[in-house]
């Protein structure tokens, strides 16, 4: 198997468990281990990391919370690309939360600031311009609910972005733990939101910002 195959076929099968708020029947403990995994660059070319955050025409200052951040793949670049910002890095895994304090002193971002949620609960200590989920929607359980909660932490004008596998995507979760965007606009909509876009440039995600009504 090459190298790229070898990292695909690792993402198909941890890569959304570990970006998500409910991993309760996974362990990442070893950060520095799935690290190689979640940040090689090879995902870069279907991830698309800086079109999307360039799509989300972010102020130079905007408080993101990146739900379920990993080993901070999507917030280190927020941190990055928002210098004046802050990113708040949200994971319920000890092990990730250390790491992300970790990195974010040692490629000095300042401005990215590890949080420890819960599963029915990011936690985040202020107000945020946008939420991020990237392959973490299909893991939280009493989704309506959640999201109804979770309007209470956006600033006004706030916006959640849900960025997560595509029916037919050749990679990610198994297709029985997938949910189909039609379903997240739903869900969504009982939950209090209106859909504000739909970006179609992301290979195997669909990539959709919604905002409360």
């Amino acid at each position: 198997m090459t190298r790229l195959l070898l990292a695909l076929s690792l993402l198909a099968a941890v890569n959304a468990a570990a970006q998500a708020p409910h991993t309760h029947q996974h362990s990442f403990g070893d950060a520095e281990k799935w690290a190689h995994v979640f940040d090689d660059p090879e995902r870069d070319a279907w991830q698309k990391p800086h079109e999307v955050i360039g799509a989300l025409k972010l102020a130079p200052d905007a408080a993101v919370a990146d739900l379920g951040a990993g080993t901070g793949y999507f917030a280190a670049r927020l941190a990055n690309m928002l210098p004046k910002g802050v990113v708040y890095a949200v994971d319920i895994e000890p092990g990730m939360v250390n790491y992300l304090g970790e990195r974010a002193q040692r490629e000095k971002l300042a401005n990215l600031k590890p949080v420890a949620g819960t599963p029915g609960d990011p936690k985040l200590p202020a107000k945020v311009d946008l939420v991020l989920l990237v392959d973490v929607y299909h893991h939280i359980e009493q989704r309506e609910r959640y999201f109804r909660a979770l309007a209470a932490s956006l600033k006004p004008g706030g916006r959640v972005a849900v960025i997560d596998f595509r029916m037919d995507s050749p990679s990610g979760p198994p297709k029985s733990a997938r949910v189909a965007p039609e379903r997240v606009k739903a869900e969504l909509a009982r939950a209090g939101y209106a859909l504000a876009e739909a970006h179609g440039f992301l290979p195997r995600q669909y990539f959709l910002v919604f905002r409360p009504q």
